[in-house]
């Protein structure tokens, strides 16, 4: 079979974003801009062959653990082309991978396009960040721009915990310190617990995976910090009472109470294939946590913060919708693509409309603008009466 390293470089030549081996039938799979493409010319091959060569990537712990338990996250390196992040299973009793590829640069908020809230977000001195989405939406590349930022920007110390590590981060003005799960602690929560006595000042969650974790996360922004976290959750309401139900029913309000305090806002992104087919861009719902979100979610009543979201566009809040709709206005995605992945497609098509409307009507002014010889036009003379209210009569003045 041809090496996985050759294969993973081939990715990265596609623009592909993961890699699939489907190890029973011998074939290998990429994923380019969203589509699954079988690459019909790779050679057959066969499972011991390519556990052997998966193993050649991973360290001797690594593959202990992978035969312990039948899964494995891992994080490597080719040099020069790009770092990836990798899952090894099991499936039909053979061992099978997929791969994620982690470009060395990253990219910032500016070539993100992201949300005018977010650099809001950064500059925060404490709180809770929540970037959410469906898997394969883009969080760990938006998390790892406003990272950048904080770290091209704030003399602050960064805190990472990530399994596994994805986007390296050099020290620029802020220090940054990344761990790892199993090579540098054992877990979300116990890196959480020490934390606090690490002096940081932003921390980053790779995963909220569980109520320990996400209990903590809390606490950490309760406790002055600026902590940054994921959940896979598709929208801003739906995140909010993620995080509450985690919690025993007699836990519940207590819970509310300190997310009603400490959040400062959820970023909940999907990326939508652009129309010229190069690439796909993100579209985003933005949460800010104003004091009427805040009261929102303090008296258990969430189902009411997407109105506020509707309506927020003073304090830079976004519905998904609304985002699509924006996308399609300038032309990046097709009315299609965004249809297809807005949370209300009757919502979206309405939006669209009125954009449309907007436009014709700007274009009709500018055309009204000015007369033949660029004279302002005049107003219309009215035949008696007074201006605009032709019935009552004029006024004599001696």
């Amino acid at each position: 079979m041809p090496n996985i390293r050759d294969l993973l470089k081939r990715t990265v030549d596609l623009q592909g974003s993961d890699l699939h081996f489907k190890v029973d039938t011998g074939k290998a799979y990429v994923r380019v801009h969203g589509d699954l493409i079988w690459l019909e010319d790779v050679p057959h091959y066969e499972p011991d062959e390519f556990e052997a060569d998966l193993f050649q990537l991973l360290r001797p712990e690594q593959v202990e653990r992978f035969r312990r338990v039948l899964e494995l996250d891992f994080s490597f390196e080719l040099e020069g082309i790009a770092r990836f992040r990798g899952n090894a299973y099991q499936q039909r009793g053979v061992v099978q991978a997929a791969f994620r590829v982690i470009p060395y640069q990253i990219q910032t908020m500016e070539e993100l396009d992201l949300p005018l809230a977010c650099w809001d977000f950064i500059d925060r001195p404490r709180g809770l960040v929540l970037v959410t989405g469906p898997a394969g939406s883009g969080k760990s590349t938006t998390q790892a721009a406003m990272i950048d930022r904080i770290n091209r920007t704030h003399p602050d110390h960064i805190m990472t915990v990530e399994d596994p590590i994805e986007f390296v981060h050099d020290d620029h003005v802020a220090l940054i310190n990344q761990r790892e799960l199993e090579t540098d602690t054992l877990s979300f929560a116990n890196a959480l617990k020490f934390v606090l006595r690490q002096d940081p000042d932003v921390i980053l969650v790779g995963e909220m995976r569980d109520l320990e974790t996400i209990h903590l996360a809390i606490t950490a922004a309760e406790t002055g910090h600026l902590v940054f976290g994921t959940l896979h959750t598709v929208d801003a309401v739906q995140t909010v009472d993620r995080i509450v139900d985690v919690f025993p029913i007699h836990q519940q309000q207590q819970i509310r109470m300190q997310l009603s305090v400490n959040l400062v806002g959820v970023i909940s992104q999907t990326l939508v294939k652009k129309k010229d087919g190069k690439g796909r861009s993100a579209a985003f719902e933005v949460l800010a946590a104003t004091s009427a979100v805040r009261n929102l979610i303090r008296e258990n009543k969430t189902y009411q913060i997407g109105s506020l979201i509707q309506t927020g566009a003073r304090a830079k809040m976004q519905t998904l919708d609304q985002a699509l709709a924006r996308l399609v206005e300038r032309e990046i995605v097709s009315y299609d693509e965004a249809r297809h992945k807005a949370k209300d497609p009757a919502e979206f098509e309405r939006l669209v409309a009125l954009g449309k409307k907007a436009e014709e009507r700007t274009r009709s002014e500018d055309g009204r603008g000015t007369q033949a010889g660029g004279e302002a036009p005049k107003p219309p003379q009215v035949a008696g009466g007074v201006r605009g209210q032709p019935n009552r009569p004029p006024i004599r003045r001696d």
